[in-house]
């Protein structure tokens, strides 16, 4: 079974913000920022020394220049609580990127990006990858984050909110048919329900499709194998018909994984 252990680093914070209610973007300089890619995730350890797991965020956005990544999380327990505290200049210990990121040299150029609930920051650098070429839709309870961000990368956003306070009142599945949108591929991250969908969609219309997948994880380096998924073939690390979200993903074919 291929493992592959990294040294921890300090990263520094640059600055953090609250971006809406529970919701926070944190930047961070480290020289890992030349290495990663869209899709991948950093694991960031709490100072709290009774909290011994790591907390994989996942990369919102890369600046190479600047060696810094920007990093944006829901407060969702004490370990993403301790981290919304953080300021300026505060010194937190990371290990990363880590995961395979989305594969963006493939044939097909008629791209379709979405995302969903806090499965919508890891498709902003993605889609900078596609400027002016691809279609992007971003699902939200009620309050969109990170618009003005998926605006300024010339590509047309259509947004669905469940509350119908902001775009098309629905789900992303429901944006897209409304819009009559179409793409040779698609790139999707957000909850499993919304993966489902989305898999169903591509397959009855024969649309390659990618799935960035949420687990719970402990180690994030493939390790523990807490946080398999259920696959459609003998896995050839593993000799089971499971993959592991850390170390295989966590993106993957939608047609290789059972959502």
């Amino acid at each position: 079974m291929s493992v592959e252990f990294r040294e921890k680093e300090k990263a520094v914070i640059i600055r953090q913000e609250e971006v809406s209610e529970g919701i926070y973007s944190m930047w961070i300089n480290t020289p890992s920022a030349k290495n990663a890619r869209a899709g991948q995730f950093v694991n960031l350890f709490c100072d709290d020394c009774s909290r011994l797991m790591p907390r994989p965020i996942s990369i919102c956005e890369i600046d190479r220049e600047r060696s810094s990544l920007r990093l944006v999380y829901r407060v969702s327990g004490e370990g993403t609580r301790e981290f919304s505290q953080y300021t300026s200049g505060h010194q937190i210990e990371m290990i990363g990127p880590l995961g395979n990121g989305f594969p963006i040299d493939i044939p097909e150029r008629d791209v379709m990006v979405i995302g969903g609930g806090i499965g919508i920051p890891p498709m902003l650098q993605l889609a900078r990858e596609f400027p002016k070429s691809c279609k992007i839709v971003l699902g939200y309870q009620n309050f969109p984050f990170l618009l003005k961000e998926f605006e300024r990368t010339g590509s047309k956003v259509f947004v669905a909110t469940e509350s119908g306070k902001y775009g098309f009142k629905g789900n992303v599945i429901e944006a897209i048919m409304q819009n009559y949108l179409t793409a040779e591929v698609i790139y999707a991250c957000g909850p499993a329900g919304m993966l489902r969908a989305v898999k169903k969609f591509a397959e009855v219309r024969k649309i390659r499709c990618f799935v960035s997948m949420e687990e719970r994880m402990a180690c994030g380096v493939g390790a523990c194998l807490g946080c398999t998924v259920d696959t459609v073939d003998i896995n050839d690390r593993l000799n089971v018909k499971k993959a592991r979200v850390c170390k295989d993903g966590p993106v993957f074919d939608a047609s290789e994984v059972m959502i």
